[in-house]
Formats: C-alpha cells, sequence, structure tokens
C-alpha cells in the first residue's frame, strides 16, 4: 500500500507507465464524483491505486471529506477508510492534476433544451485540467457521447497545454457501464470497453483497467467505443419503445403485456425481455440516443428508428395520465380536476434515490397542468431536489405510506417499483391503484379489484 504522492518528479516513458499500472505504484486521477466517479474511485482504491478525485461541488468534497456520502449504495465507510489510509483525496483543487499518471474523466453530458449535445462540462473539464498537464499522463473520456468527441472536441483543447497527444500525452475512451443500485453487477464484474488514439494509448488503457476489471475488450479507436455505448443505449431505448407500444395494443384486445412478455422469455433463443413502463428515467437511455442523431444530420444520414423510439418513450407520462382519468371517471365518476393523486416512487428506477430525467417529474406536471393536487412518496427521496426542466417542483416532501394518508386521495400512481414499499397496505387502503411497473402482482403476489395496469 501506498499514500498518494506530493508529485511527480519525472514523466515516465509510455513503456514505464504501463509497468506502474501493472504494478498499481500509481496515482489515479478522477474527474467527476457522480454516479459513475465514486464508483470508480472505489474500485480504482480498492485495486490498490492511490486516487485523488475531483469535483466543482464543494458539498460533495465536505461531504467525503466527514465520512459521509451522497449516493445511497455506496457506503460511506468506504470511502472514510480510503482517506484515513491516505488513498484517496476529494478536492476541488484542479491543480493537483499534475500529481497524477491518469486522468479519467466522468463528466455528465446532457442535452440542451433543443435535444441537442451539451458538452460543457467535457469541453469546461479540458480546459481547466490543460494548464496543469504534464508528459507522461494518460486522460480517458467515460462520459457517454457521440463517436468523434475525444478527437474532435477533447484533443484540441488537451493539446492547448503544448503537450501532443501521442507523444507527450496519451488520449483513450473508456465508455462507463454503471447501473446504479444493482448489486448484480459490480464495475470489476463488468467488461471494459477501450479504444485509444494510438497504439501506445490503447495499450496504456488496457494496462490501467486490466488491474481494475476481470476482462477489458479492446478496440480500434475511440469511434469505435463512443459508438459501442451509444450503440448499448439505443438497443435499450428501441426495445423499451416497442414494448410500450405492445402493451397499448394489446390493452385494447384484453391482452396483459406482462403476461405475454413472462412467457415469451421461456424460449431460450431469439428473445430478449425488456419491460413497459411510466417513459424513461436516467442519465443514459433517454438522452444518449440524440446524440448519435444529432451526429447523424453530419453525415445527412435519418436516423427515422431511433427518433420514433423516443417519442414513444416520451409520450408515455401522457399516457399513464390519460388512465388515471379514464380510471377515475369509470370507477367513480370523478374528473381529474380537484382529485388528490399521490405518486409511489420519484426515482427514475427501483432502489436508488436519483431523479435524474425522471418519468414521475412530468407525470406531476401534466395531472397538476389538468387541476389534480398531486404529492409523493419515495423512501429514497425525502425532498424533490432542484432540477433544470423542474425547478417549480423543488422542496416538495415525500409523505409517509400510512393507511389513513392513502384513504386521503382518490388515486395512488406506481410509478417507481421500489422494493421496501408496502405495496399490501397500499392495496389495502388506497381507493385506485394506477400499476405501470406490474409492482403490485409482481411483489405483493396479490390481485385486488382496485388495482388497474397501465
Amino acid at each position: 500500500m501506498h499514500a498518494l504522492r506530493d508529485t511527480v518528479t519525472k514523466a515516465p516513458s509510455p513503456t514505464d507507465l504501463a509497468a506502474r499500472f501493472r504494478s498499481r505504484d500509481a496515482a489515479i486521477g478522477i474527474i467527476g464524483l457522480g454516479y459513475v466517479g465514486l464508483p470508480l474511485v472505489r474500485a480504482m482504491a480498492e485495486a490498490g491505486f492511490s486516487v485523488i478525485g475531483f469535483d466543482i461541488d464543494q458539498s460533495k468534497i465536505d461531504m467525503l471529506l466527514r465520512g459521509e456520502t451522497y449516493i445511497r449504495h455506496l457506503p460511506a465507510r468506504h470511502f472514510g477508510e480510503m482517506i484515513e489510509r491516505g488513498r484517496f483525496l476529494p478536492t476541488t483543487d484542479f491543480s493537483k492534476v499534475r500529481d497524477v499518471d491518469a486522468v479519467i474523466i466522468c463528466v455528465p453530458t446532457p442535452l440542451t433544451a433543443h435535444r441537442e449535445p451539451d458538452l460543457h462540462f467535457i469541453t469546461g473539464t479540458a480546459k481547466a485540467i490543460a494548464p496543469h498537464l504534464r508528459a507522461g499522463q494518460l486522460i480517458v473520456l467515460e462520459s457517454t457521447t457521440y463517436p468523434g468527441t475525444s478527437r474532435e472536441v477533447l484533443k484540441p483543447l488537451l493539446e492547448e497545454s503544448g503537450l501532443a497527444c501521442g507523444k507527450d500525452i496519451f488520449l483513450a475512451f473508456s465508455p462507463e457501464r454503471e447501473d446504479p443500485g444493482n448489486s448484480a453487477f459490480s464495475m470489476a464484474s463488468v467488461p471494459k470497453v477501450v479504444g485509444g488514439d494510438g497504439a501506445q494509448a490503447l495499450e496504456l488503457a488496457i494496462a490501467l483497467y486490466d488491474q481494475v476489471v476481470g476482462k477489458t475488450v479492446p478496440v480500434s479507436s475511440p469511434e469505435v467505443a463512443e459508438a459501442v455505448k451509444i450503440t448499448e443505449n439505443i438497443f435499450r431505448a428501441v426495445n423499451i419503445a416497442m414494448v410500450n407500444e405492445l402493451k397499448q395494443i394489446f390493452a385494447c384486445m384484453g391482452v396483459d403485456i406482462w403476461e405475454v412478455i413472462e412467457a415469451a422469455k421461456t424460449k431460450p433463443f431469439g428473445f430478449m425481455p425488456f419491460y413497459p413502463g411510466p417513459g424513461l428515467g436516467g442519465h443514459c437511455i433517454p438522452i444518449d440516443p440524440f446524440y448519435l442523431t444529432w451526429k447523424a444530420r453530419e453525415y445527412e444520414m435519418p436516423t427515422r428508428f431511433i427518433e420514433l423510439a423516443g417519442e414513444i418513450n416520451a409520450s408515455m407520462p401522457g399516457v399513464i395520465v390519460n388512465r388515471v382519468v379514464e380510471e377515475l371517471s369509470r370507477r367513480f365518476s370523478r374528473s381529474l380536476t380537484g382529485s388528490r393523486v399521490l405518486l409511489l416512487g420519484l426515482a427514475y428506477k427501483k432502489n436508488v434515490e436519483d431523479i435524474r430525467e425522471s418519468p414521475s417529474l412530468r407525470i406531476i406536471e401534466l395531472l397538476e397542468d389538468r387541476g389534480a393536487a398531486v404529492e409523493f412518496h419515495d423512501p429514497y427521496v425525502p425532498n424533490i431536489p432542484s432540477t433544470r426542466q423542474y425547478r417549480h417542483l423543488a422542496g416538495r416532501k415525500s409523505v409517509a405510506l400510512t393507511p389513513e394518508i392513502l384513504r386521503t386521495f382518490d388515486a395512488a400512481i406506481i410509478v417507481t417499483d421500489h422494493e421496501d414499499v408496502d405495496y399490501g397496505l397500499l392495496v389495502d387502503h388506497a381507493n385506485l391503484v394506477v400499476d405501470t411497473r406490474n409492482a403490485v402482482e409482481r411483489l405483493a403476489k396479490r390481485r385486488s379489484p382496485n388495482v388497474c395496469k397501465a
């Protein structure tokens, strides 16, 4: 075990740098301590590297230094122990980039209001670190983006330091494959795709990631590696759109899409199960396909299939709200206007606190636009933080899930199927349950006349 070095006095050759990675006698800098960067800190430190973690959010740094964490499935004690042993230093001081052998960039890549790539986190990071780079460093971009970003956008900004990629510093792309809250797959167990800007950069990236993951998958270029992640997320987006459309078609025929999928997935070949829902959430699947549609316009190539999938998935919050309207009218002769509606789950997926791009926020907005009074319950999200698109919802607090409170609502919508919610209590005391995740039947193992699927 070795503590963080104060400085690096001599730039290693590519051969020496690769050897340093293989012996794990290297310092790794990770920029962006969010849902991708913080798990990577843990994996790198546990593999034996010393790590400097960089973030522009001082509150995150302060929490880590106090021995606290802001990501629920990553226990605070791990980072506290790393800090105490001198293996992890969280900081906002980007000048410390000169003290590391590899810089891994894990910053967000959102969309603009016009659904075009917003690369300002990548470009801002490049400009922040360029003055502090030194010869003999590997720089890896992990942020999901369109093919060409590493060499067309990041590389020129890094070379403003006066250092040449492929000669003084080395550039690679390796897409993150995090699945927050999924305990079945740790970072170390998921193969890591790597593409380098030249043979030496690729060799260095392989040497680094070989120490952390069970398998590295080298590809011929950063563009191929960038395309891999885009393809993975488009694959999911398109298939989810398909089952969302099938759900609506089959519902008109009186056929339960969930039962169809359960039976279909017994086929041992030629079928892969995807599940419908209230819309896409998270920082990847609702966003990444549009990075490719934007880039494709440069080549005058249509992306009709991808865009259609995006339209279907984006329409699902409206479909859910319409189902609530229908059920209130059919069962109680009530209008949505003046009704009280409870949302179960604000996070974009179960068992996490992440609300990025969550369809719940859009559903709240649509319900309130039509005159409903809306509250939510989420054991992982005690209150709604400020978001770029839904600032007007910030500060609202999760209500308790009790029989008395449930009976005050005209309808409850299961948007996120957290496993530690008492669905039996919900069914026993709610007037109407609109289940978008098949949670009642799948988790509570019961059916009830006050439950409908949507």
